[in-house]
C-alpha cells in the first residue's frame, strides 16, 4: 500500500499547517514538518493524503437512531440532533461513524458545511486533494481499561475508555479529568487508571493540577511527545476507525475511480490498437476468403476441363491423381501423354489460346479450343505437323471477339 501524507489543518491562521510522511504501519517514514500547504503538497506525490482537522471546530455525539441501513441513518441523524445544536441543521454536515457492535448508539461527527467547504478550497487550491479528512481528536489513541487525555498548547482532549473523545480549554482540566474519570459501567467508588500525552511545556504549566487529581486514579501515566501528537495520530491509522467527514456530498473520488482515472488514456489507446487490431484481421480474413473463392472456382474450372462430363469437385485432387494414375498406367500403349505433351508446345506457339475441352479414344485426342483467331488455330495444327504429328482442323467458326475450332491429333503412325 501506498505511504500517507498526514496533514494537520491549524486552529487559527496565524499557525502553520504540520505533516508527516508515514508507511501503510502508521510508522514516521521522516520528522513532522510545518509551513504553509504549498510546500505539503509538494510530498504529497504518490501518497495517500489524510487530512487532520481541529478538534476544536467539530462536535461529536452519539444519537440513538434504530435505523441501520447507512442511507436512512443519514436522513434521520440530523433530526435526531436537531435539539443539540445550536444552528440550523441545514447549515451543518453530519458524517456518521461506525456503530460500536449491537449498540443502538450511532457515532456522529458535525461540523459547519461552510467551514468544511473553506477547508476543501484551501486545501485544492494548494494542490491537495485528501482521500480522508479526520477529527484530530478523534486519532488519540483508544484503551478499554484506562482514559486517554493530550494536553496540548492551551486544550486538553479526553478519551474516555468508551464513547466520543471531548476537547475543552485547559482552563477546564478539573471537569476534563473528571469526564475522563466518569463511566456508566463503574460505580463512585471504583478508580481507573489514565494515561495523559503532554509537551514538556504543557507538563510544566499543568503539572500540579493533574498531581493534585492523581488520587482520583487508579494511577496516572505520563507520555512526554517531544514532536507534538502527530506521530501519535499517525500510528492510530491501520488499526483506528474515525469517522471520515469527506461523506455525502463532500465524499472524495475513490481510489479504484482515481486508478481508472489515472489509466483512462492508457485503456482508450489500448482499445483502439485492439479494435485496429481486430479490423486489420478482419480484413485479412475477407482477403483470404476472397482468395478461396477464387482457387475454389480455378480448382473447379480445371477440374471440369480435365475431366469433362464430371460434374461434383468433391475431393478432387484424389480422383484427378486416380485418373492420372490410370492415364500413366497405358500411356505407352496409348500415347495419351505423348499427344499432351506435344499440345502443350504446340500452345505455347499460339499465345491466348484455351483448351476448353478434350477427349482421348483409340489413340486419337479430340480438342475443343478457343483461341484469339483462325490464325492462332493454325499455328497450333502447323506446330503439331512440324513435330510429327497429325493435325486436322474439323471445324471452326468465330465466337463474339474471339474464335472457336475443334482439333483432333493423332500420331503420324496412327490409322
Amino acid at each position: 500500500m501506498a505511504d500517507w501524507l498526514l496533514l494537520r489543518l491549524p486552529r487559527s491562521p496565524e499557525q502553520l499547517a504540520t505533516w508527516l510522511v508515514v508507511d501503510a504501519r502508521g510508522v514516521a517514514v521522516g520528522p513532522p514538518q510545518s509551513g504553509p500547504l504549498s510546500l505539503a503538497a509538494a510530498r504529497a506525490a504518490g501518497r495517500r493524503v489524510c487530512v487532520l482537522v481541529p478538534g476544536t471546530d467539530v462536535l461529536f455525539a452519539e444519537p440513538e437512531v434504530p435505523a441501520k441501513g447507512s442511507a436512512k441513518l443519514a436522513q434521520l441523524v440530523p433530526y435526531a440532533l436537531e435539539e443539540s445544536v445550536a444552528d440550523d441543521i441545514d447549515e451543518l454536515h453530519f458524517a456518521i461513524g461506525k456503530r460500536a457492535g449491537e449498540s443502538a448508539r450511532t457515532p456522529v461527527a458535525v461540523v459547519a458545511r461552510a467551514l468544511l467547504e473553506e477547508w476543501l478550497t484551501t486545501l485544492r487550491s494548494s494542490g491537495l486533494e485528501p482521500e480522508a479528512m479526520y477529527v484530530d481528536s478523534d486519532l488519540l489513541p483508544h484503551n478499554p481499561g484506562q482514559a486517554v487525555a493530550l494536553l496540548e498548547g492551551d486544550i486538553v482532549v479526553v478519551r474516555p475508555p468508551s464513547g466520543s473523545p471531548v476537547t475543552l480549554p485547559c482552563d477546564a482540566l478539573d471537569q476534563a479529568l473528571q469526564i475522563a474519570q466518569a463511566a456508566p459501567e463503574m460505580s463512585a467508588t471504583d478508580a481507573r487508571g489514565l494515561i495523559l500525552y503532554t509537551g514538556a511545556a504543557e507538563w510544566h504549566q499543568h503539572s500540579a493540577q493533574v498531581e493534585a487529581l492523581r488520587e482520583r486514579f487508579e494511577g496516572i501515566k505520563i507520555q512526554l511527545l517531544t514532536n507534538g501528537p502527530l506521530a501519535l495520530f499517525a500510528q492510530q491509522l491501520p488499526t483506528a476507525t474515525p469517522i471520515n467527514l469527506l461523506q455525502g456530498p463532500y465524499a472524495p473520488t475513490t481510489s479504484s475511480s482515481a486508478g481508472w482515472q489515472a489509466w483512462r488514456g492508457a485503456a482508450v489507446l489500448l482499445a483502439c490498437f485492439i479494435g485496429l487490431h481486430v479490423a486489420g484481421k478482419a480484413a485479412e480474413l475477407s482477403v483470404l476468403k476472397r482468395s478461396e473463392h477464387r482457387l475454389d472456382t480455378s480448382i473447379r474450372e480445371t477440374f471440369q476441363a480435365a475431366m469433362p462430363g464430371e460434374q461434383s469437385t468433391v475431393e478432387a485432387r484424389r480422383r484427378m491423381e486416380q485418373r492420372l494414375a490410370a492415364v500413366r498406367s497405358g500411356a505407352d500403349s496409348s500415347g495419351l501423354l505423348s499427344a499432351l505433351e506435344a499440345l502443350a508446345q504446340a500452345r505455347s506457339a499460339a499465345p491466348g489460346t484455351v483448351v476448353q475441352g478434350l477427349s482421348f479414344h483409340n489413340g486419337s485426342l479430340d480438342l475443343k479450343i478457343s483461341a484469339p483467331d483462325a490464325a492462332s488455330l493454325e499455328r497450333m495444327s502447323q506446330t503439331l505437323r512440324n513435330n510429327g504429328w497429325r493435325a486436322d482442323l474439323t471445324a471452326g467458326n468465330a465466337a463474339g471477339a474471339g474464335y472457336e475450332g475443334r482439333i483432333q491429333i493423332h500420331s503420324s503412325g496412327g490409322s
